[in-house]
This record gives C-alpha cells, sequence and structure tokens, in this order.
C-alpha cells in the first residue's frame, strides 16, 4: 500500500480522500505510470501542498480547513515513518508490465465503479445507475442465457440433475459425452492441455460445416480460456528476435486493446495499420503496405491480426477484401491472426461472414499452405457467456516440430477450464431440428440475434442524428465507433485537465448521467479525430432510455464550450 492509499485508509472522508479520488478518476488511459505514482506515492511535502492550496480567493483555505489539514499531514508522517520496507516496488518489476494498458477497464471503469458505491450509500446523483457501455459483456446487460447450454453445463457440473424429468433428453445425452471425455467421468479432473478429445472433435465438425465440408483436423484444435487465452498463447511462440529487431504484430486502428496490452507484455513491436473509416471500416492494401514499411525500419513484422467481425468497428469484411489481405499476408511473409468470434453477429443486409480458413483454402495454391491461426469464442455471438471462459483455436499448416513446441509451452499451464470446454461444445454442437430441444433453442438463439439487428440499427441512426456526430452502420458484432467533432474550448478544457480530449468528454458524459463509455483513444485513432466505443448491448428499453441522455448531454456539452 501506497504512503497516500494508506492515509485514505485512516480518514477515507476527508478532503484528501476527495482530492485523490479525482485525481485518480480523471487521469487519462495515457497517464504514465510515474505520473501514477507521484500521485499515489507523493511525498508529505507534495501531500502539503495538494491539500492546503485553493479553498478561498487566496488559495489559502480557511483556518479551519487549513487546521484539518495539518492532521492529516500529521497522520501522513507518522504512517509513513512506520510503513515497511518493500521488496518488490515499483522501480524493481517488469517493466513490460508498467508500459500496458487495457483501455476497456481503464480508469473510467474504475470511476465508474466508484460512482455505483456512492450510488449505494445513498449520494445524490443526476441519475440513478451506471449503464456499462464500455465492454462486450451479455448477461450483464440483461441478456438471458440460453436455456440449453445451460441445462447441460448443470448436469456436468451436478450428475444428480440426470434424475430430473424437466430437463430434456438430448441435454443428458450431451453431458453424457462431454463426461464419457472426462478422466473419472468429472470435469473436477484434468483434461488434455489442449483439450477434451471429444469436444475438439466437435470443433472440427463444427468448423468443417460452417466452411462447406473444407476438412477439419482435431489435432489442429486448441481449446482455450476464450480466445483470449489462444491469442495469447500464440502471440508468446512468435516472442523471438529476427536479424536482431523485436518481432513485430500488425494490428487495426482502431484495434481492440487485448493486442496491445499483450504485445507489451510480450515487449513486441506494435505496429498499427489504420482501418479506413470512408469505407465502413474496410481495409486498404495500401494501407497495410505504408504501415509494414515503415514498420520495417524498427522492427521485423511476423503477424498480421485481422478482427472480423471488427471490435470496435463492427465492420464485416467483403470476400474480396479477404483475398486482398491474404495475398498481402503471403507476399510479406506473416503469420494471420483471424480472429472470428463474432461470426454469429452479422446484421446489416448485403453482410456476410466468410471465414479466413475458407476464402484460403478455395483461393489455393500457394496461399492453401499459409500459417493461419482462427479464433472463436462462447463469450459473443448469441451465447454471451463471457465469464465462462471457453474458446478454440484453429491452426493449420504449422510445422509439426514448432507445433511440438507449443504443446509443450500448453502442458505447462495443465489445461483450459473444462466448464468452458463444456460450454464451447454446446456452442459447436447445439440441438439439431428434431431433437427435444431445438424448437426453444432455435427460438432463443434467433430471439436474441434479431433484438442486436434492431439494437444495432437504433444505435448507428441515434448517433447519425447528432449534430457534430457521423457513424458507420453496425454491420455486425456488439458495438458502435461512432466520430465526434469537439469546440475548441473543450479541447482546450481538456488540456488544462491533463486529459485527452474524448476522455475529457467522456469522462464528463459519465459524471453527468452515468453512461460509461470507452475513448477512442483507448483503442487507437487517426491524429485529430476524436471517437467513443459503446457496446449495443442494454437492453431495448435501458438502450433507448441511454441515448436519449446522450442526446440531452451533448447539446448541453455543445452549449457550454462553443
Amino acid at each position: 500500500m501506497s504512503s497516500l492509499s494508506q492515509v485514505l485508509t485512516v480518514c477515507p472522508k476527508s478532503p484528501l480522500a476527495v482530492t485523490a479520488g479525482g485525481l485518480l478518476a480523471s487521469s487519462s488511459s495515457t497517464t504514465s505510470s510515474t505520473t501514477t505514482t507521484r500521485l499515489f506515492g507523493g511525498t508529505v511535502s507534495q501531500l502539503s501542498a495538494l491539500l492546503i492550496g485553493g479553498s478561498d480567493n487566496n488559495g489559502g483555505g480557511s483556518s479551519i480547513q487549513r487546521k484539518h489539514h495539518h492532521r492529516i499531514i500529521s497522520t501522513a508522517r507518522r504512517t509513513m515513518a512506520t510503513a515497511p520496507k518493500r521488496c518488490v516496488t515499483l522501480d524493481n518489476i517488469n517493466p513490460a508490465i508498467k508500459v500496458m494498458e487495457y483501455a476497456v477497464r481503464g480508469p473510467l471503469v474504475i470511476r465508474a465503479a466508484a460512482i455505483e458505491k456512492e450510488l449505494e450509500q445513498g449520494v445524490k446523483k443526476p441519475f440513478k445507475e451506471v449503464i456499462r457501455a464500455n465492454i462486450g459483456d451479455c448477461h450483464a446487460m440483461g441478456q438471458q442465457p440460453i436455456t440449453f447450454l445451460r441445462q447441460v453445463l448443470g448436469l456436468v457440473s451436478y450428475p444428480p440433475l440426470f434424475d430430473d424429468p424437466c430437463i430434456p433428453d438430448d441435454a443428458k445425452e450431451r453431458a453424457r459425452t462431454i463426461l464419457s471425455g472426462c478422466k473419472g467421468g468429472s470435469v473436477g479432473s484434468y483434461t488434455d492441455s489442449t483439450g477434451i478429445e471429444v469436444i475438439r472433435k466437435h470443433v472440427a465438425q463444427y468448423i468443417q460445416d460452417r466452411d462447406g465440408g473444407i476438412p477439419s483436423d482435431p489435432a489442429n484444435i486448441i481449446l482455450s480460456a476464450g480466445a483470449s487465452g489462444g491469442i495469447k498463447a500464440l502471440m508468446a511462440l512468435l516472442r523471438c528476435d529476427v536479424n536482431g529487431k523485436r518481432p513485430g504484430v500488425m494490428i487495426p486502428i482502431p484495434q481492440y486493446p487485448l493486442y496491445s496490452a499483450t504485445i507489451a507484455e510480450f515487449e513486441m513491436a506494435q505496429v498499427g495499420y489504420y482501418l479506413n473509416e470512408e469505407k465502413k471500416w474496410g481495409m486498404d492494401v495500401s494501407e497495410l503496405q505504408r504501415a509494414l514499411d515503415e514498420a520495417k525500419k524498427t522492427c521485423s513484422p511476423r503477424v498480421l491480426v485481422v478482427i472480423n467481425p471488427g471490435n470496435p468497428t463492427g465492420q464485416v469484411l467483403s470476400r474480396e477484401n479477404i483475398e486482398e489481405i491474404i495475398k498481402f499476408a503471403h507476399k510479406e511473409k506473416l503469420v494471420l491472426f483471424a480472429d472470428e468470434v463474432y461470426q454469429d453477429n452479422v446484421y446489416e443486409k448485403g453482410s456476410k461472414f466468410h471465414s479466413f480458413k475458407k476464402v484460403l483454402i478455395e483461393m489455393g495454391a500457394p496461399y492453401n499452405t499459409m500459417e493461419l491461426c482462427s479464433f472463436m469464442s462462447c463469450s459473443k455471438g448469441y451465447m454471451g457467456e463471457c465469464g465462462i471462459r471457453g474458446g478454440y483455436a484453429e491452426i493449420i499448416n504449422l510445422c509439426p516440430d514448432v507445433k511440438a513446441m507449443l504443446l509443450k509451452c500448453l502442458s505447462a499451464q495443465l489445461c483450459p477450464t473444462t466448464i468452458g470446454q463444456a460450454c464451447m461444445d454446446v456452442v459447436v454442437n447445439p440441438p439439431k431440428p428434431g431433437e427435444p430441444s431445438y424448437d426453444l433453442f432455435i427460438k432463443e438463439k434467433n430471439a436474441v440475434l434479431s433484438s442486436l439487428k434492431d439494437r444495432a440499427e437504433m444505435v448507428a441512426n441515434t448517433f447519425n442524428s447528432i449534430e457534430g456526430f457521423s457513424c458507420n452502420p453496425v454491420q455486425g458484432a456488439m458495438y458502435a465507433f461512432p466520430q465526434f467533432r469537439l469546440p475548441q474550448k473543450a479541447i482546450d478544457a481538456a488540456k488544462k485537465a491533463g486529459q485527452a480530449p474524448d476522455v475529457f468528454y467522456a469522462f464528463q458524459l459519465l459524471e453527468q448521467t452515468g453512461i460509461c463509455i470507452v475513448p477512442g483513444s483507448g483503442f487507437g485513432q487517426k491524429p485529430g479525430t476524436f471517437h467513443f466505443r459503446t457496446t449495443i448491448l442494454p437492453q431495448p428499453a435501458m438502450l433507448k432510455e441511454m441515448l436519449e441522455k446522450f442526446r440531452a448531454f451533448h447539446e448541453k456539452f455543445m452549449k457550454e464550450y462553443k
């Protein structure tokens, strides 16, 4: 615990606590660890300056306030004098961790959590609840679980439920199959490091059916703790300098912060390529080439990451665009990472999901021999089972010797969560027509996807109707990434507050409406432009209310800063 944190513990309601809380809440997503250290590990003289200044016109505070502040300073001195010396400090931890950021759970979200606590304690706000539009957490926003999926998970977790006559036979059959692949017939046992064999077979069959009969080998399937687990495992495999240069990873800008955070953690080089906002966030090969050529001066690019459907941008790539990307990756000898976790989430008429594997194989030689890693998850789609942490990676055309090294690394992690594996099994092997659970399953699945389609249209249409906003259609995934213009007065106010303009705007929105979004600077954006990501996940009534609040806030904000 830092010295300032200890004082906050001693005097949690002091002006110091209020001031420090405000500093934490208002620090931008680009705040360095050094700045944070200064704020939360300052000297007594720094704390004194922070506390004593600025309560009345002459900047000295009232005599009562000064006496109270001096008492806190005395407490700080005693606390700091008795604080134990730590073996682990910010000066001797992994420096890559200090650089690493994850905007989706950054300072805005910390402040949102604090506001929720304040509301629980009866603090009066201009709103009654925080709307967390910052993260793609379906169930947290009111989506109900798919009945069949939860029945199977219940059965594998608690076998006495097999005696329950209310649970249909096809759910029991799925559960028995999963348990037959577990040692001792229990999901409490370890599994193979790559996952339960029968589930990997079901995943391979699912991919084969999805791709029109193109074969998929269960030996190429790795089950993981969400798609994130597979992505990090594969990226770790490529942490190797090439010709004396750091390995580079090409990622779209805007990007999903998992990639920038992992690249920083692994001390690799981030190579950002801009998506084309004017073309519905499509990918231009000329921009890929520009980014690659520039990066080669300082690193050795090895991986090209493509997110389709897009996060945070919601685009769905055309087959023609995918073919261009594959040709570029082949020409430049890049490993393709296809993040396809939103493959069920396609809404716009005329848009269609094409898997990178299907296109790559159908293009024939020489492209069908390229190394490709594609990822899927149970956290998105119509399932939304984020917390269960189930996912898979399919890895094709990998050198057998390299694959052996990958499997060795995975074995050190023992195995992915068995409940997550079971969840993934239901996703790839759902009820089929004629089975007892099919009618309810397809009704629930279609209802979720239909509602998401309506909400995608509602969000894009609303933002496009607000002055100063432009928003591409939400073709797929679960997010909108609108661009908005800010007056110079607001930009100046943000600079004075030590924040990026979009961060300043987002904090104002949170404090005045309770709506929590993620500033575009957390994902990356072209210089001079301002965006934010919001989910389309709040249920329709809440989403409509959120958008009405948003419109009112923006109009008020613009009047204040024009």
